[in-house]
């Protein structure tokens, strides 16, 4: 049987799949994994440069005063409309208003259609743990939250798009990360069950996807988890460099 349909749409059921099923994670079965899907943004790429770029870009049309680019790193992981709001701001929740945001949305995504790859870098270990696999029988994916067009640019532009049969971006499926759709639409392409699946991410958002979905969830350390340290998220296991990952296969 395949990943089941089950989709988790507010908070509340998010929350209580992921603490449901962090209390009894196991380690991870790296013997049956049959499709290995990795984030994208704070997990293969350090993509914040061009982001903050984008956004300062973005408010300076405007005629808003510049935010801290360090900033930015808090405010990745949940799609550009919440990035962008965020920018806009400078806080995780507000709202700001209406025309405010539809013009700077605008603005933004023409920014960084120019400067989707001008800064950003892969992480240490990236490709070498990519190519190693590649020449595996895995199944290797990349499951994001960036939208599409932006995902593909940036996956190209630094070589990394040769390395995935397929690509989940943001506006692939209904939903995004934390629900479980995109896992699951990943897994149902390769004709797999969930508990031959693994995610590899950095933050909650991975954690939480990948526990609604039944799969199992390696985490780094060193993405975009909004500030918090990803260990309290309880993943099945952090690795501090993605090329630990090569002595599990």
């Amino acid at each position: 049987m395949r990943c089941g349909r089950t989709v988790l749409s507010t908070p509340d059921e998010l929350k209580d799949a992921a603490c449901g099923s962090a209390a009894v994670s196991a380690p991870v079965a790296f013997e049956r994994t049959r499709l290995v899907l990795f984030d994208l943004d704070g997990t293969l790429v350090d993509s914040v440069p061009d982001l903050a770029w984008s956004g300062n870009r973005m408010l300076s049309t405007l005629g808003l005063p510049e935010r801290d680019p360090a900033l930015a790193h808090a405010w990745v992981g949940n799609g550009i409309e919440r990035f962008v709001k965020r920018f806009l701001t400078g806080d995780m929740t507000a709202e700001p208003e209406p025309l405010l945001f539809e013009r700077g949305l605008e603005i933004f995504r023409q920014a960084y259609a120019g400067h989707v790859s001008e800064l950003s870098e892969i992480y240490p270990g990236v490709t070498e743990t990519l190519e190693y696999l590649q020449n595996t029988p895995l199944h290797l994916a990349c499951v994001t939250n960036k939208a599409g067009s932006f995902t593909r640019d940036l996956l190209a532009a630094l070589d990394l798009d040769r390395y995935f049969e397929l690509v989940v971006a943001g506006d692939t499926t209904a939903r995004k990360k934390p629900d479980p759709m995109p896992l699951q639409y990943a897994a149902d392409h390769f004709g797999l069950e969930c508990g031959n699946c693994l995610m590899v991410g950095d933050s909650s958002n991975d954690v939480r996807a990948a526990r609604a979905a039944g799969f199992a969830i390696v985490c780094v350390p060193y993405g975009y988890n909004h500030g918090n340290d990803i260990r309290d998220a309880e993943p099945d296991l952090v690795v501090e460099n993605l090329r630990e990952l090569i002595a599990r296969f």
